[in-house]
Order: C-alpha cells, then sequence, then structure tokens
C-alpha cells in the first residue's frame, strides 16, 4: 500500500478547494455579510440556520452544535472517513495526483472509501454498456413499455446486469479491483463456491450521492427463473446506507435549492417520469421507510429555515400507501416547511400516469396537492362507521390531535369545522375534542426532560498558563459590552487582517485585552504576523493556539460582522480594532493618573515619567483618532 501523503499535497489541495463549493454541495447556502455564508447545519437538526462558511478563511462553524473545521474536517464529519481518505477524496474531486511517501505504510481495516467508489463508478459503466447487448433485449422492452426511450436511460444512467454469474467481477479484476473491494462495495456475494455477482439478469439504477458519486445500485428482476426479490439494493457498505440516501437527488438538487420544493416519489421509474415530465424535484428512498435521516437531507438542500418550502409526498391510496403517509406524518413536525400529500386519480403512481394520460397530468398531480395534516385527517375518520355514534366519537377523539398539531394557529378553527362537518358531529363538540388535544400536547411537552446546558467555564486568570486554556464560547463573550466588543475587534482582524490599517496593528501589539482568554487570541495574532487575505496566516494563528482554544478561534473567524455593505467594511474592521487600542489608551492613562497623584511629590523621577508617559499615551490616543 502507498505511504503516507507527501505534506505539500495536503497543503496544495486544500488551497485549490473552495470550502464553499464543496459545503454548497450538501448545503443550500446563502450570505450572511460580507464574505459570508450560513445555511442549516449538516451535523445536527436545527430549524434557523446557525452554520456559517467563511470562503476567504477556508473555515466554517456552526453556533449551534459547535462543530467547526476546514474542508478535511467537513469531509471526514460529513462522510466517516479518516484523513487521509478526505485528502484523496478532495484530491479526486478537483483531480489532483497526490504523491506518497513510500518510507512509511498506509495501514487500513478493508479497502479505502477511494476505492470503493472507483469501483461503483466502474460497475456503473459496465452495467451501462451491458444495455446495448443483444441479452438486454427484454430490459430495453421493460423500459420502453414504460415510456423510457434510450435517451432516458442514458439520463438516468440506468444499465442492465447480465445473467451470468462472474461477467462483472471478471471486468472488474481487469481493471486492477480485488475480490475484497467488490464485495466490500456490494457489488459481489459470497457463496460456498466462492465470490459471484451479485446483481444478475436485472434492470440496474445507479443510487448516486448529491456530488454525483455513485454510492451503489438498485436492480428489477426481469426473468420468471429469477428467485430473488422484485427490487434488490446494495446492502449498507461503508459507502452506502440506504436510509441516507434518496435516489435521483444528485439530478434533483439545484432545483430543489431554486424552488424550495421536494416531490418523494416511491420508486425509480416514479422519479424518471417525473423528471421527463418536468417535475424535476422528485426523488425516491431506496427500499426503506422515509426516515429522520432523509428529512435532515433534504432541508439541507432546501435550505428548509423560512417555512416558505413545500415538501410534495405521492402515495398509492392503498393500505400500504396510506401507512406510509401517517408515518411521513409522524415525522413532519421536523420540517419548517409545509407538507403535502398528492394522490393520483385510480391510485396510478406518476410513472403510470405519465404512460395513460400523458406528461401534463403528471404535473397537474402535483400541483393538486393537498396539505399533509388533511389528508390524514380525512384517512383516520375514514376507518370509522360515521353511521353510529360510536364511531363517529372514535373518530373525533383519533383525528382531533391532528388538527392540534397544525403549527398556524389561524388555520386551526377551519379545520376544525371540516373536522366536525366529516365527522357529522356538531361544531362545539369538535371544538372540545381540538383543544382537548392541544393542551395534552402542550402537557407532553412541558413534562419532557428540559435540555440542560453546561456550565460557563470559569474565567482564566493565568494568561501565560496556555495548557489549561478554559474552552470559551463565541456566545458567551457577548454579555459584557466591553468584553463584546474585543470579541468582534477579533473577530473582524481575522476575517479581515488587509482592512487593518499599519498603525493600528502595531498598537494591537501593545495593548492588553480585559478578558483573558481573548488576550491570548490576541497574543497569537500578534505572533503570527499578518498576510493579507491569506487562508494560510489564520491556520497559522490556529496552529499557535493551545487545543482547548481552536474552536474559539474558528467562531471568530466564521462569525457574521454587523456591517453588510462590501464598501463600509474597510471603515468599520479600521474603526472597532481602533476603538479596542483606544480603550486600552484611557485604561493605561487611568493607572498612570492614580500612580501620580498617590506619590505626589514623594517621588519627583518617577512623577516627571509618568507625565511623560501620559503625554505620549495622549499623543497616541490623539494620533488614532486622527487616523
Amino acid at each position: 500500500m502507498a505511504g503516507r501523503i507527501r505534506a505539500s499535497d495536503v497543503d496544495e489541495v486544500k488551497a485549490r478547494t473552495n470550502i464553499a463549493d464543496l459545503i454548497g454541495e450538501h448545503v443550500s447556502l446563502k450570505s450572511a455579510g460580507v464574505g459570508s455564508l450560513k445555511g442549516l447545519c449538516p451535523f445536527h437538526d436545527e430549524r434557523s440556520p446557525s452554520f456559517h462558511v467563511r470562503p476567504a478563511s477556508g473555515y466554517y462553524h456552526c453556533f449551534g452544535c459547535g462543530e467547526s473545521g476546514d474542508v478535511y474536517s467537513f469531509m471526514q464529519k460529513l462522510d466517516h472517513v479518516s484523513f487521509t481518505e478526505a485528502v484523496e477524496r478532495l484530491a479526486g474531486r478537483i483531480g489532483f495526483a497526490l504523491t506518497y511517501d513510500e518510507s512509511g505504510s498506509k495501514t487500513s481495516d478493508g479497502p479505502s472509501r477511494s476505492r470503493l467508489y472507483a469501483a461503483n463508478e466502474a460497475a456503473a459503466t459496465f452495467f451501462v454498456a451491458q444495455l446495448a447487448t443483444a441479452e438486454a433485449a427484454v430490459a430495453r422492452a421493460f423500459l420502453g413499455g414504460r415510456g423510457f426511450d434510450k435517451q432516458a436511460a442514458a439520463q438516468f444512467g440506468v444499465g442492465y446486469a447480465p445473467k451470468s454469474w462472474g461477467d462483472l467481477r471478471t471486468t472488474l479484476k481487469s481493471h486492477g479491483f480485488t475480490d475484497e473491494e467488490m464485495l466490500a462495495a456490494g457489488l459481489l456475494s459470497q457463496g460456498d463456491k466462492g465470490p459471484y455477482d451479485r446483481f444478475r439478469g436485472r434492470v440496474i439504477w445507479p443510487i448516486r450521492d448529491v456530488t454525483g458519486q455513485t454510492l451503489g445500485f438498485g436492480a428489477r428482476k426481469l426473468f420468471d427463473d429469477d428467485q430473488g426479490p422484485k427490487y434488490l439494493n446494495t446492502p449498507d457498505t461503508p459507502i452506502y446506507h440506504k436510509a441516507q440516501v434518496l435516489y435521483g437527488l444528485d439530478l434533483a438538487k439545484r432545483d430543489i435549492s431554486k424552488a424550495r420544493q421536494v416531490v418523494v416519489v416511491e420508486g425509480y421509474t416514479d422519479v424518471m417520469a417525473a423528471h421527463l415530465s418536468g417535475v424535476t424535484t422528485a426523488v425516491a428512498t431506496c427500499g426503506t421507510a422515509f426516515g429522520v435521516d432523509h428529512i435532515k437531507l433534504i432541508r439541507r438542500i432546501m435550505g428548509d429555515d423560512s417555512g416558505l418550502g413545500e415538501v410534495v409526498f405521492t402515495f398509492d391510496p392503498d393500505a400500504a400507501g396510506q401507512k406510509a403517509a401517517m408515518r411521513a406524518f409522524s415525522e413532519q413536525q421536523r420540517f419548517n416547511a409545509q407538507t403535502y400529500v398528492a394522490v393520483a386519480p385510480e391510485g396510478l403512481d406518476p410513472c403510470d400516469l405519465r404512460l395513460e394520460r400523458g406528461e401534463q397530468a403528471v404535473r397537474d398531480l402535483i400541483s393538486l396537492k393537498v396539505p399533509m395534516f388533511e389528508f390524514v385527517m380525512k384517512t383516520l375518520v375514514a376507518q370509522y362507521n360515521l353511521d353510529t355514534v360510536e364511531g363517529r366519537v372514535a373518530a373525533l377523539r383519533e383525528a382531533a390531535p391532528v388538527v392540534a398539531e397544525i403549527r398556524d394557529a389561524s388555520l386551526r378553527p377551519g379545520y376544525t369545522r371540516e373536522l366536525a362537518r366529516i365527522t357529522g358531529v356538531d361544531l362545539a363538540e369538535a371544538q372540545s375534542a381540538v383543544e382537548r388535544a392541544v393542551r395534552s400536547a402542550q402537557s407532553a411537552r412541558s413534562s419532557a426532560s428540559p435540555l440542560t446546558e453546561s456550565d460557563v467555564p470559569p474565567v482564566f486568570d493565568d494568561a501565560n498558563d496556555r495548557s489549561s486554556a478554559p474552552t470559551v464560547s463565541y456566545a458567551e463573550l457577548g454579555g459584557d459590552a466591553l468584553i463584546r466588543l474585543e470579541r468582534d475587534a477579533l473577530s473582524a482582524y481575522l476575517q479581515h487582517p488587509g482592512l487593518v490599517p499599519e498603525n493600528l496593528r502595531t498598537s494591537l501589539t501593545q495593548v492588553t485585552l480585559v478578558q483573558p482568554t481573548l488576550e491570548l487570541v490576541r497574543q497569537a495574532v500578534v505572533a503570527s504576523g499578518v498576510v493579507a487575505t491569506s487562508t494560510e496566516w489564520l491556520a497559522t494563528v490556529v496552529a499557535t493556539m493551545p487545543e482547548p482554544l481552536v474552536p474559539l478561534v474558528t467562531q471568530l473567524a466564521v462569525a457574521p460582522l454587523p456591517e453588510t455593505d462590501e464598501e463600509r467594511l474597510p471603515l468599520y474592521v479600521s474603526s472597532i480594532v481602533s476603538s479596542v487600542v483606544e480603550r486600552d489608551l484611557v485604561r493605561q492613562k487611568a493607572e498612570a493618573m492614580s500612580r501620580l497623584q498617590r506619590i505626589a511629590s514623594s517621588n519627583p523621577a518617577e512623577a516627571r515619567s509618568l507625565q511623560e508617559l501620559l503625554l505620549e499615551l495622549e499623543n497616541q490616543r490623539r494620533s488614532l483618532r486622527e487616523g
């Protein structure tokens, strides 16, 4: 195996990778001021964006969960990879050839993730090529029968797995892949007589992540003698987790972010039919129920923080579809966006609807969506015999909590009246049931175990003992006005060192900040010098900090600045740094004046020295104000 990656290559890949572009492939980022971007954190569930990215510095930080770092730490955290694998992935992303130090050794518990990605890409190419063979006539007929021509198959990367037990294995071996790598990627299965192709005699759909890398495959059987399930997917692997991927997201992500809408359908052919009909925000789960991880993924792409987005679920009207709808409803509160349900007439799914009634019918299906809580309310009521008193009471009891969960309280009265109408009870009775459900929900929330915050760490008293530096956060430094000034000045300096005039940089070396932790940061900033507009300079600052303070420096480096006008930004940066310097000059003058008053005429020499110091401090203050 190759040895350690050359350090200069690690630095070069980092320098060539735009952190905003990288994170933007996974998170919908919006402007948060000059040179700052923000979005929903990919590492924890949140409703309001607290994840900030500053491209100029190459760092990100979430003010909600505390995650922070650079392009490498982002890849490691998001994809659960080692540092080496993160470097290799980013190098592959920009087409950079890494050099390894052969004197070292690279250990691994199995094939690297980069090899698994490569094996899947090679398999996808193989399957696509097989679709054009004579044996694949049955696959082409299957696709044609569902309205998909050659161009559609190419658009979605659809392929064919031959009936042979070893054609894929043989082909990938010729490309240098080992059985171990193919087994780890889920391309082979292990039998008593050795490894064999997992997918045989099936139509194949590649399942890709949001960046377009192939993670695995979904396969539909074509032959009657195939004893396997109708649909067979890649098993969970180091790079493929079915609960965390959505088919079609790589094609839909831009329109999802732009339109603030996502349409969740039930299968691969439904995604194809929707996209070909103009519903280009359609995605589907891959052999599993729609769950929490899918919601997190969608929210990051859609930028679900304003409540203006739409999530539209399409379900079959049968029992299985209704069960899926209830599962989705149980999680819909995790969305800020409005959730809807679209059910086609006669129970047609998008693929069949396109075949029988045309592409306009698919577009109409989505436009005729109904709010999810309305759909669920009517579904629950329909389960009861409303011709009996017992049935009406039971239906009301079952459906009232659905109305109670409507986030927009102004909508509840209207849906309460609708609930009374469809159940056949008096309005007052329906109102009472909904009110009881609201109180019950509030009581349940209030009785839940409250989240506790850790105590604020004690203030660090010895600025020289760097090994025991406190873990103070950016937010914890915002209570006192003077400390907040110091915090914001350092934040402005770290983000825009080139905008700080030379005289202020010099003055900053001579001040002492009141807050001990910020004083440590100031010392590191001063010790690192200044290389304007250079991310290497910030990395140098981080490297000089004690480990517990690195998160704070990262927070300061990405925190949004109050000045959002780029033309006025230089004035803001110089003014706030100047204010910190001036405040320290005032402090020094006060201390000198107090000392002078105490010694009076008892020490003429020291008195003269203090008078000279006072004059010098005043001159510095005037010079500072004059610019």
